[in-house]
């Protein structure tokens, strides 16, 4: 059996055997849900976060016995006083008595007890830093750091004339984790309703609106259960990849349904038989659907190669859902399409979803197609320029990891780590030297890293406190000094360079015996950019290429893969350009609702090039098996192009309606990571369901003519993979029904 019809083939059994599709889907995903729920999920170590050197001293500190804790701050701070106050030092010992007696905090550092304060007192002695480690594995703090907020609290609620408040690792990730949950729940709660108001509005009829819904929402909710379970094979960073699997399991589960659906009703309007009409669907759009999934597919495939478990992560985690979201879009729709008939028109809402006609054409799309088609070659100027133009500003991208300065402001702790970065510089984010010998408490390392430590802070890009941890076996040491700047901006990476450039090589790297490497939020960020800039090239190649190929085999020429890929690129750059312009350039900060960092968040411009390279085909699949099925038919390629785009113009609008709708609830988020995800994808597909396939496209194969289908004879043994089957073929398939 060929790929030719798979698609019609999986239709004309679910149709035939209804029951066993749909209850065999409904097994399938109450499976997956409770075997996910059963098991739940595990989160990757640091160390599979981190990249390069960064990564080398992380596993140099897990390889010890001694993985990195999550680093804790109390900032105590007066306006009116000083630390030599009274109830300044009665504070500080409240909060060391407070913190000794959590059984979850060690490593306590009482200011008072250095000479100086240890550089944990500032200049002008109004604010102290009392810093503790949480105890065990820093990716489980979280669990452990709520009874120490709420004692810290009492602090200060026993200390009114001062500010006691806790900042750090562990109390960052605990109110992220709250903030992201409840914006989440709310995104999960706004998704579905906007999802089927649109979809009532395309259909006009209620149980056609609700059919794309549930079949995408238990999609999503099999493929969380299904990844919970790879993650005991393969550990993630789930907050992430749980909402990647929502976003993009919700937007392309109702594309691919509502594909399938407006085709058949298509069919039904021109006449055919139910039957037929489900089997024409099936061989025309459920064949593009297939399509179309595949280039997701290796689209995702290319984060493998991105060399980090970040994105392997959501790669596995985004090909889960799409393969849910194709199995329930071609086997268990057509089951109930075939079962429902002309009941998917139930539930009708009067004058919605008869805004076509002449067989599902849109006015509108035809009106611009006509003036598009008059003049092909200054329309495709003007669009293509003006995308040109708006991906410019990417030149200019800048990217960091995820930090403090990514949180909602709104949050106290933010406000926290600021006053405590005025007060304390590079305390919050210090770098981390790590040190390994056979012996760290020999005098030759402990010279070379009490020399480190004066020329770090000598150079003025590094300060006090300086603390040094060593493992159990002595065979490790922790350097932690805090760093200038913020911990991503241009003074942190000097220091960095700094650091690895000439302090540590005229110290530590002239002892013998002695490895070091620098990790920390600055060296972590730094490494993971320069392995994207890395990687990057080939992810790119590799997706392109597979692209090419799959759209060469499905449409029989090396010319519509070319302007396919042209297309695309133009359409993510434009993207790019804007999510630069709104979030690293400040613009549109008041109209969405937060405050730039002036970066983008590092892993999203390599996740959002190969999602929407794999979305942007979507609808390209669809709009070109039309338009090569029309011409199949004996159509002109004019006439090919004009007819195929107005009569999918209204399906692929309804699609990216939902998509965009979608992707805007994640854009309305506080997590400025997630609001940057949200808006760069909702901008790039509404660039592309509107400039692209609307101007670009119909412009540019009106222009190449016959070229459009040129493929050279030495590629014609490769194999076809053609969505739309012979008239004759049609009939084979209706029979076998």
């Amino acid at each position: 059996m060929t790929t030719t019809n798979l698609a019609a083939r999986a239709g004309a059994w679910s149709a035939r055997n209804w029951k066993k599709a749909l209850f065999g889907w409904l097994v399938f995903a109450a499976v997956a849900m409770a075997a996910g729920n059963l098991v739940g999920h595990r989160q990757m170590k640091d160390s599979d976060f981190a990249s390069g050197e960064a990564a080398t001293a992380v596993r140099m500190l897990e390889q010890a016995g001694m993985v990195q804790p999550a680093g804790e701050s109390v900032l105590i701070q007066s306006h009116a006083q000083t630390y030599r106050a009274p109830g300044f030092q009665s504070a500080i010992a409240g909060v060391v008595q407070t913190l000794a007696s959590q059984p979850d905090a060690m490593n306590i550092q009482n200011p008072l007890l250095k000479e100086g304060g240890g550089g944990q007192i500032s200049r002008d002695g109004r604010s102290v830093l009392v810093q503790f480690d949480v105890r065990g594995d820093p990716s489980k703090a979280v669990d452990k750091i709520e009874p120490i907020i709420d004692a810290i609290a009492g602090v200060q609620a026993s200390n009114t004339s001062l500010s006691v408040r806790e900042v750090g690792t562990a109390s960052a990730n605990y109110e992220i984790g709250k903030t992201f949950n409840k914006d989440f729940a709310n995104a999960e709660r706004l998704t579905i309703p906007l999802t089927l108001v649109i979809l009532l509005a395309a259909f006009g009829a209620l149980v056609a609106a609700g059919l794309p819904v549930l079949l995408a929402f238990s999609a999503v909710l099999a493929s969380l259960g299904i990844f919970a379970v790879v993650t005991h094979a393969y550990p993630v960073d789930w907050q992430s990849v749980s909402a990647v699997i929502l976003l993009i399991g919700m937007a392309v589960g109702v594309d691919y349904s509502l594909f399938y659906l407006r085709r058949e009703r298509e069919e039904r309007a021109e006449g055919a038989e139910p039957r037929q009409a489900l089997h024409r669907a099936a061989a025309t759009s459920g064949q593009a659907v297939l399509i179309s999934g595949a280039t997701v597919l290796i689209a995702m495939a290319g984060m493998f190669i991105a060399g980090n478990r970040i994105f392997t992560g959501m790669a596995f985690g985004t090909m889960i859902v799409v393969l849910c979201t194709l199995l329930g879009s071609l086997s268990v729709l057509p089951a109930l399409m075939a079962k429902l008939g002309d009941r998917v028109d139930r539930g009708r809402i009067p004058w919605v979803g008869k805004r076509k006609h002449a067989a599902g054409e849109s006015r509108f799309w035809g009106f611009v197609l006509d003036r598009v088609l008059r003049r092909p070659r200054l329309s495709l100027l003007l669009a293509a320029g003006a995308l040109l133009a708006t991906a410019t500003p990417l030149l200019w991208m800048h990217t960091k990891l995820p930090g403090f300065t990514d949180m909602p402001k709104e949050l106290p702790i933010v406000r926290t780590y600021n006053d405590l970065i005025r007060a304390f510089p590079g305390a919050p984010t210090p770098a981390d030297i790590v040190v390994r010998a056979p012996d760290v408490r020999t005098a030759g390392v402990q010279g070379a890293i009490e020399r480190a430590r004066a020329a770090a802070v000598a150079s003025g890009r590094f300060f006090e406190p300086v603390v040094v941890v060593t493992s159990p076996d002595h065979t490790v040491a922790d350097v932690r000094i805090p760093i200038a700047g913020n911990g991503d901006n241009a003074a942190s990476l000097a220091a960095l360079a700094t650091l690895r450039g000439d302090v540590l090589p005229a110290t530590l790297g002239r002892v013998a015996g002695v490895e070091y490497a620098v990790t920390g939020e600055t060296a972590g960020t730094y490494d993971f950019n320069q392995r994207m800039k890395e990687r990057m090239p080939f992810v790119i190649a590799f997706v392109l290429g597979l692209a090419f190929l799959l759209l060469l085999m499905t449409f029989r020429s090396v010319v519509i893969p070319l302007t396919a890929i042209a297309l695309n690129l133009l359409s993510v750059g434009a993207a790019y350009g804007l999510l630069v312009l709104i979030f690293q350039y400040h613009w549109a900060e008041g109209l969405l609702g937060f405050t730039s960092n002036e970066a983008i968040t590092s892993w999203l411009p390599m996740w959002l090039f190969v999602v929407l390279f794999g979305l942007s085909m979507d609808y390209h699949v669809f709009i070109l098996s039309r338009i090569k099925e029309l011409r199949d038919r004996g159509l002109s390629t004019e006439e090919a192009v004009s007819r195929g785009i107005r009569r999918t113009a209204g399906t692929v609008t309804s699609a990216a309606i939902i998509m965009v709708a979608v992707f805007a609830i994640f854009g309305t988020l506080r997590m400025i990571m997630m609001k940057q995800l949200g808006v760069g994808l909702g901008l790039a597909v509404l660039l592309d369901a509107t400039v692209i396939r609307g101007v670009c496209l119909p412009a540019a194969m009106k222009l190449l003519g016959e070229w459009n289908w040129y493929m050279p004879r030495w590629l014609d043994r490769l194999p076809t993979l053609t969505p739309e089957p012979r008239e004759a073929d049609r009939g084979e398939l209706a029979r076998s029904a």
